[in-house]
């Protein structure tokens, strides 16, 4: 039994864009993946910290779910800022039966156990959306409050947290979100979305206490980092 955990498949099955048009690492990408997930097992947990799909809508992304489906053991999805299929869980579940898909769970406003520990999470927050004055309050307010029900769900349990968005950034922090942790005594925390270049300004490794891994897809090689508890 191993927990696994990798964020930004951006698998194109559905939807005609794949990232193999960016270069470098991405060229061969879907084939990487495979190879990558060939490591996980049929009891094993792999928490996907979103950017799964870039289908439109749940029907479109039916191949992009049909292949993380293959993927053994349970599957735990959290939303990433490209995830425009995302509806609601219960849709999802729905999606999911009718298709025949199983161990697919989504993470939102809840938990899920693993040897003891709380896996929670939620699609976090980023400065791009400040920056770019399209901050929308209600949506980061929304965030935060999905962040703390993750966390209050787990109770006492030891808690990992898994973000799409960093919580910090060389040059940002999201106080709100960084105040949660330090309230729950988070002491690791997994998070997604950056890129290329953009991975010398990830922030890893102990910061006040806690210890950050980046683990979207192109950091990790294409291979789900295995998580030592």
């Amino acid at each position: 039994m191993a927990l696994y955990a990798i964020g930004d498949l951006h698998l194109c099955l559905g939807a005609p864009k794949p990232m193999d048009i960016f270069g470098g690492a991405w060229v061969g990408y879907m084939e990487k993946l495979k190879a990558g997930m060939s490591v996980i097992g049929p009891e094993d947990t792999t928490v996907l910290l979103g950017d799964l799909s870039w289908a439109l809508d749940l029907p479109g992304a039916k191949d992009d779910f049909s292949w993380i489906d293959q993927i053994p053991g349970r599957k735990i999805i959290l939303k990433g800022n490209h995830d425009y299929w995302w509806s609601t869980a219960s849709k999802f579940y729905d999606f999911c039966k009718v298709q025949g898909f199983s161990n697919q769970f989504i993470l939102n406003n809840n938990h899920y156990e693993y040897d003891g520990w709380a896996i929670c999470g939620t699609r976090g927050w980023f400065f791009e959306e400040e920056k770019s004055g399209t901050h929308d309050e209600k949506v980061f307010r929304r965030e935060v409050m999905r962040l703390e029900a993750s966390l209050q769900s787990a109770g006492d349990l030891p808690k990992l947290v898994f973000l799409h968005y960093p919580p910090r950034y060389k040059g940002y922090e999201c106080e709100e979100i960084l105040a949660l942790l330090e309230k729950y005594d988070v002491r690791r925390c997994f998070y997604g979305h950056l890129h290329g270049a953009s991975h010398g300004l990830a922030m890893e490794g102990l910061w006040d206490g806690i210890d950050y891994r980046l683990v979207s897809a192109d950091r990790l090689n294409f291979q789900p980092l295995q998580i030592i508890l």
